[in-house]
């Protein structure tokens, strides 16, 4: 499979994997200060080729992915969850870990940010949900990351970037459902 944007990765051990999953070329950040000189690699990718944003599931990949999405608007973004992101035994968390179906499926899940937002879900609906107080939210958010495809947020970030990925009232309303369903099951 061969992806036509340029992937901005962490590291070196991150391109390594995307190149066992696509054929693709990436962008290395080199860690979570993003120098000048990467911003503006990455805006010149985004501006001839387009470029998705792939980085942990983490604090300091959330912080690039923002750092990206304030300079460089536009990119689109993958995600995969902690769990796909983990060593098979020792510690660390990391797009490096995942397999090559899951990076093959995040990047074929990849979204469009959109620049100009319209606030269709608000901040109450997500507290009516039980996404933002409560024992399950942080489950919750979970769950409905993963079926949206946006991955793990806080309360505050799941409401930007439910805005971000311009998700509707439906869509949202639809994975909601499942979340609940599945907590039902359990």
């Amino acid at each position: 499979m061969k992806i036509k944007e340029i992937i901005v990765v962490e590291g070196r051990d991150d391109t390594v994997a995307i190149k066992r999953a696509v054929n693709a070329d990436t962008i290395e950040t080199n860690g979570s200060a993003l120098s000048p000189s990467t911003i503006e690699q990455i805006r010149h990718a985004q501006e001839i080729r387009g470029v998705i944003v792939f980085t942990d599931p983490d604090y300091p990949g959330q912080k690039i992915r923002q750092q990206i999405r304030e300079q460089v608007p536009g990119c689109k973004h993958a995600f995969i969850e902690k769990k796909d992101a983990r060593p098979k035994s020792g510690k660390g968390i990391g797009v490096e870990h995942a397999s090559p179906e899951i990076i093959k499926k995040a990047l074929q899940n990849a979204m469009q940010e959109f620049i100009e937002t319209v606030e269709e879900i608000t901040y109450q609906d997500l507290i009516y949900f039980g996404l933002i107080a409560g024992n399950k939210a942080k489950k919750r958010r979970e769950k409905l990351g993963g079926i949206l495809k946006i991955g793990y947020t806080n309360g505050k970030q799941l409401h930007k970037r439910l805005q971000m990925f311009q998700i509707s009232n439906e869509l949202f309303a639809d994975a909601m459902t499942k979340v609940l369903q599945e907590e039902e099951d359990e």
